[in-house]
């Protein structure tokens, strides 16, 4: 679903907007203006792209990778699932999109120049709450089989004494 929303927003972006010219939808708050994006953020990186849609392949396999295997947690699918879909998206950018595979430009068209001084777009929207969404997981400490970790199992892992061997008290 984010793929697609990303994708037809990005259409009608390009079908309906001018070319690199502001257009307010909320005064300042809320911007469109119509970019396309040779690099990564704030268009860093020009040069390789390339580099953008081998990291945004990896990516997306690893999250598959992730979810075929690891994840039992209906809350870590849903969130890499969301991830999935953003990174999906700024990948189906670079290689359909001109000036061709693998070093096709991403449509950005929003702004919210109060916030901070970039343009983005849908999928940038889901890659970046769902990143915020993952550093959560992490530190409330739910492990994507859906168990909780805690202060025990963490004393436990970082412990440096040794592993009992035998089910006998005081055998090592």
């Amino acid at each position: 679903m984010v793929l697609a929303a990303d994708q037809l927003a990005k259409t009608i972006a390009i079908d309906s907007l001018p070319p690199e010219r502001v257009v307010p939808v909320i005064g300042e708050a809320l911007q469109f203006y119509l970019v396309r994006n040779p690099g990564a953020a704030f268009s860093l990186g020009e040069g390789v792209t390339w580099i953008f849609t081998i990291a945004l392949a990896a990516v997306a396999g690893i999250i598959v990778y992730l979810a075929v295997t690891r994840v039992r947690s209906r809350l870590w699918a849903v969130v890499l699932g969301l991830l999935l879909g953003g990174v999906l998206g700024n990948l189906t950018d670079r290689l359909l999109r001109a000036p061709g595979f693998p070093v096709g430009h991403v449509v950005d068209f929003i702004s919210t120049p109060w916030m901070m001084p970039a343009i983005y777009n849908v999928a940038d929207i889901f890659i970046v709450s769902m990143m915020i969404s993952v550093a959560l997981l992490v530190l409330v400490g739910l492990r994507l089989d859906g168990t909780r970790e805690t202060r025990a199992s963490r004393a436990a892992a970082t412990s440096n004494d040794p592993v009992e061997t035998s089910g006998e008290p005081g055998s090592r």
